[in-house]
């Protein structure tokens, strides 16, 4: 390699190092100031929780400066960052929930920084066991296989949580396998299309103006949509539909450059959600709650059919109370959210406290690490790594517009964890495995664009 090159490879990581210090100083600052702020003095833990984070930064930086040097220095940041905010987030809500006895709520935060460290754990075991992001193309078929079992396995041997069977009881624990499927039919999609994208880009029938795919080429995504229909059916979980039928429609377009792909994904997205929301209970509860939220505090006999919640009325009234700076950290009142407030809720906890500046920059930083994962994808040479980066970037903002656009009023709520921050093992570990995908594409981008 040039010097040139080998000068250009240690910026990355002393880039790298700079963000980490960065996102570790502003979690413990949080975390400092949220015990200042509700019980007048620093929290007990807050040495304890400095040490994990820092470990939680410094160790996978190291990892990264050996075996993948010239992987993007964003990326890691920004997860690190998306992780400390959440865990003090969860902390500022056990304070209140352990004040609030009626919601018999455990402590989420302590739970949560074990699943930290065994999510960068996971990172740091695939950088180092998977050298090469294309080893995975060779087991396309079986990453689907294994896919599909879990996808379907909370029908049949799943709990009903919260009126959706998304969770897999493990004794004491809970698996929420739709969390890894995303990922795994992300690989499946990057090596099918790599093989199949010529086909899938041919012409077919002009309908209405629109350039229709070919009727054969049309089984893939048919297939898919009856899969996301029965998952919606059958477990009630809208959410992991809304993905897993996503993914599949934004990886088809990347392939294929093709707008009727799109077309036909949006249309069969309606028609689908439409069939499923006016006939399954649990699905039309969520429209009704979203059409009429505040229809709840009419007396029983005047709401409409299906209403039970108040949560989605309640996260209405947390963001407007928040205006745009917020009530100040630990000075809101989550605790009217219920038990959903460290869960799919915890959005609204930023939007009261922090205001609209704190939610703008949350979304900001998942944005970014977005854009990131697309920019390695546009970077890789490699057909199957450029899907790949484009899928799970895909499969990261789409989780992210479920949950936000649901607590907020844009679309029905879907119960999903939202990434990094809300309480969830499953979630926090797959989103570190996608995290470790990104880090290793990057790097083998990088690689094959420096001159030999």
């Amino acid at each position: 390699m040039t010097f040139a090159a080998l000068a250009r490879a240690p910026d990355r990581r002393r880039t790298e190092a700079w963000l980490l210090t960065l996102a570790v100083l502003i979690a413990d600052f949080g975390y400092a100031y949220t015990g200042l702020s509700m019980t007048g003095r620093l929290p007990g833990g807050l040495t304890g929780f400095a040490v994990s984070m820092l470990f939680v930064a410094l160790v996978p930086h190291l990892v990264l400066r050996r075996y993948a040097p010239r992987a993007d220095p964003l990326i890691l940041p920004l997860a690190t960052l998306l992780t400390g905010i959440g865990l003090v987030l969860l902390h500022r809500l056990d304070v209140t929930y352990a004040q609030t006895r009626r919601l018999k709520i455990a402590e989420a935060a302590s739970g949560q920084l074990v699943w930290t460290v065994i999510g960068v754990a996971t990172c740091i075991a695939i950088l180092l066991l998977l050298r090469d992001h294309r080893i995975l193309q060779r087991y396309i078929y079986l990453t689907m296989t294994v896919a599909l079992v879990l996808l379907m396995a909370p029908a049949f041997f799943g709990a009903d949580m919260y009126g959706a069977k998304r969770w897999i009881l493990l004794g004491p624990l809970s698996l929420q396998p739709g969390e890894f499927v995303k990922i795994m039919i992300s690989v499946f999609f990057a090596g099918y299309l790599t093989v199949n994208r010529d086909a899938l880009a041919l012409a077919g029938r002009r309908v209405l103006g629109v350039q229709l795919p070919p009727g054969r080429q049309l089984a893939p995504i048919f297939t898919i949509w009856v899969i996301s229909l029965l998952v919606l059916v059958f477990e009630r979980d809208l959410g992991t539909s809304l993905i897993f039928f996503g993914v599949f429609v934004i990886m088809l377009y990347m392939a294929t450059e093709r707008t009727s792909w799109v077309l036909c994904g949006l249309a069969m997205a309606v028609v689908g959600a439409t069939v499923v929301g006016s006939t399954e209970p649990h699905v039309k509860g969520r429209i009704m709650a979203w059409l009429h939220p505040m229809d709840i505090f009419l007396p029983p006999g005047q709401r409409p059919p299906g209403l039970i919640s108040d949560q989605a009325a309640q996260a209405l009234f947390s963001f407007g109370s928040g205006g745009i700076s917020g009530s100040g950290l630990g000075q809101g009142h989550p605790e009217l959210i219920g038990f959903a407030g460290n869960s799919d809720f915890i959005l609204t906890t930023v939007g009261e406290e922090l205001g609209l500046a704190g939610v703008m920059a949350v979304l900001m930083l998942y944005v970014l690490l977005a854009q990131r994962g697309m920019r390695v994808g546009l970077t890789a040479r490699d057909p199957f790594g450029k899907l790949l980066a484009v899928g799970l970037s895909g499969a990261l903002l789409l989780q992210v517009f479920v949950v936000a656009g649901g607590v907020t009023g844009l679309i029905p709520l879907t119960g999903k964890a939202l990434p990094f921050l809300a309480k969830g093992g499953s979630s926090l570990v797959a989103n570190w495995v996608m995290v470790a995908l990104l880090l290793r594409i990057s790097d083998h981008a990088q690689r094959r664009r420096e001159p030999v």
